[in-house]
């Protein structure tokens, strides 16, 4: 079967490798119909994450079981599913507190699971899926072939899954007034996560006319250009004198961050879900004095997919809006040249 392998910083492949099969009595074996480049893809990519070795890449899929563990029962082949972006068992304290991304047998796609298998990429044509009945998501009488569907299905895999953490973490709630920094497919994901709690007033920080018009569409009120300083005013005059009540932070970086914290009001919150980079920090004085309150990190979407499906299937939002290209997977080296590039927004592969 054919697969993503990075090589090293702007040296994406797809190669030939075995085909997956079970190896564990809770594995099943998914035949991926679409996956995707994420944002964090691009930091091994750029070189920010050192790759020692070619590995198999990409966290976000959805698909096909094609066959099932001897304890599997749950799953059957034929079964169309969701896969967030890590492994999770479903039964250690902090998966049944929701935090299943701190599972005490997490994996991740393209690692090894628990017992030291190597787990397929999602980047691929087929993916062994470790502790599948804990880690898939089943999609009932879902036809694989709509297009539209799909696409929303896949973002549930870790955008609209990760908006949704950043928008509970900044405590969005009906008639507050949130900012969402970050104009990537999570960002866009955090304005329609935002809508969707209730917010009253959503303001989307974006330089790019493509990306403001998926913000309107998705709920944001308003769109604020400028950065830093100005930035800042920009929102305080927007609000009649006032911060936000919560801000998004979806980009990681030392820059977004601060623009992020300047934004808030004092007795706000702040949701990040941005992975870190680029000295990216927390000033506990500035917090301290602000009486800001700040949560957020990676994104339980094992927890979160359930409630989103039921929106995603009754037609109540549609991410999948994100997806501005598509191309086959044979084109995955140009996918990840076009997000680095900004010349889109998330780029859908298809097997």
């Amino acid at each position: 079967m054919r697969a993503t392998i990075i090589h090293g910083p702007g040296d994406i492949r797809v190669e030939d490798r075995d085909y997956p099969v079970v190896q564990l009595a809770t594995d099943v074996v998914v035949r991926v119909t679409a996956s995707c480049v994420c944002g964090s893809d691009l930091w091994p990519y750029r070189g920010v994450k050192p790759t020692h070795r070619p590995s198999a890449i990409g966290h976000e899929f959805i698909g096909v079981v094609e066959s099932t563990g001897a304890e599997v029962t749950g799953l059957r082949e034929g079964d169309f599913v969701i896969a967030p972006f890590v492994v999770s068992c479903g039964k250690c304290p902090q998966c049944l507190n929701g935090v299943t991304v701190a599972c005490d047998r997490l994996a991740g796609w393209g690692g090894k699971d628990d017992s030291g298998v190597r787990i397929d990429g999602g980047q691929g044509q087929v993916v062994r899926v470790p502790l599948a009945e804990s880690t898939l998501v089943k999609v009932p009488g879902v036809d694989k072939a709509d297009q539209a569907l799909r696409r929303s299905l896949l973002t549930l895999s870790d955008v609209m899954a990760t908006g949704h953490h950043a928008a509970l973490s900044a405590q969005v709630t009906p008639n507050r007034t949130v900012v969402v920094v970050g104009d990537g497919a999570v960002g866009l994901c955090s304005v329609l996560a935002a809508r969707r709690l209730g917010a009253e007033r959503i303001i989307a920080m974006s330089r790019h006319a493509d990306r403001q018009a998926i913000a309107r569409e998705f709920g944001a009120t308003d769109v604020v250009e400028e950065r830093g300083d100005d930035g800042v005013a920009k929102v305080r005059e927007l609000l009649g004198g006032v911060l936000a009540d919560s801000v998004l932070e979806c980009v990681g970086t030392k820059e977004s961050m601060e623009q992020a914290l300047h934004c808030v009001r004092p007795g706000g919150a702040l949701g990040f879900v941005g992975v870190p980079t680029g000295g990216a920090e927390i000033p506990l004085r500035y917090l301290f004095d602000k009486n800001i309150t700040v949560a957020g990190g990676m994104a339980p979407a094992r927890t979160y997919i359930p409630e989103l499906l039921a929106d995603v299937l009754a037609g109540t939002i549609n991410p999948g809006r994100v997806f501005d290209i598509d191309m086959p997977l044979e084109e995955v080296a140009e996918a990840y040249k076009a997000m680095d590039e900004r010349r889109a927004i998330k780029v859908l592969l298809t097997p």
